[in-house]
């Protein structure tokens, strides 16, 4: 506080020691320039993730596109507190559930996605094989006592 009354009691001297040590000595961004700089990863960050939907069937642009979009999304708040910060504050009670869902949840769907996309491949290639599927599922009414 007292660095603010000295601030605005119009001390040039003690402006610049203020904001040095706003930024502690880390960034030399005023926070004007970080709320732009925030506003502009952000953005850049959405537009990425908008363009990666776009060329959805193209998975190598697709994946690029989108985890560029997420990075910059999600770094533009360390021009805002800092990465450091940003980091200890992503495990704080109150945003512990949003990181493991923003973090695992996406993953996980992955993971399911890839596993009905095998599944299907495989029921898809059965089916060339004369009387395959049937002994599949056959073998799975036995097994599970459902039947596909």
């Amino acid at each position: 506080m007292w660095k603010l009354k000295q601030l605005v009691a119009g001390d040039e001297e003690r402006e610049e020691s203020f904001l040095e040590d706003e930024s502690d000595g880390i960034c030399s961004l005023s926070y004007t320039q970080r709320m732009y700089a925030f506003a502009a990863c952000l953005l850049a960050g959405l537009v990425c993730m908008f363009l990666s939907i776009i060329v959805f069937v193209r998975p190598i642009k697709f994946a690029i596109l989108f985890t560029f979009g997420n990075l910059l999304a999600v770094g533009s708040t360390a021009f805002v507190i800092g990465p450091a910060q940003q980091i200890n504050m992503m495990f704080d009670s109150a945003r512990i559930y949003a990181t493991t869902v923003y973090l695992i949840h996406s993953k996980i769907l992955t993971i399911l996605a890839i596993i009905c996309e095998i599944c299907a491949l495989l029921w898809y290639s059965l089916s060339y094989i004369p009387f395959a599927r049937r002994m599949i599922s056959e073998l799975m009414i036995r097994l599970c006592d459902t039947e596909l």
